[in-house]
């Protein structure tokens, strides 16, 4: 029998805040049993399950695993612009005056992520 990834876990000083705003990144759901002030929040989505748990001390360093997205329904910088209004933050641009490319960006608490070129997007290279 193979060992399968339960989910992802982050480390964060806000559980329930930090889950809800991955949960409208990934069109999820935070668990019916998460409110604000828990210690814990689970976001499911389609394909993952994130954890998030909040601990004492801040992030300190780069993350050493990183979330790479990518739209099914909008392109890369439609993508980019719906994050950045959900509160992420550009921390490097890596687009390509080609169209190629990705961007990272951070979530509410500095954790990076990248979006990168939707399939649709891809297929016309």
């Amino acid at each position: 029998m193979a060992t399968l990834v339960r989910h992802l876990t982050f480390d964060c000083s806000n559980a329930y805040r930090l889950g809800t705003f991955w949960a409208e990144v990934l069109s999820g759901k935070i668990a019916d049993d998460d409110f604000p002030g828990d210690p814990e929040a689970m976001v499911s989505a389609e394909g993952i399950t994130l954890l998030f748990v909040t601990v004492p001390e801040g992030k300190t360093i780069k993350n050493r695993v990183h979330v790479d997205l990518q739209p099914q329904d909008r392109t890369r910088d439609e993508e980019v612009e719906r994050l950045l209004e959900l509160g992420a933050e550009v921390s490097e641009d890596h687009r390509q005056p080609d169209g190629r490319g990705w961007v990272t960006l951070t979530d509410l608490e500095g954790n990076e992520f990248c979006v990168e070129r939707s399939a649709a997007e891809r297929a016309g290279d």
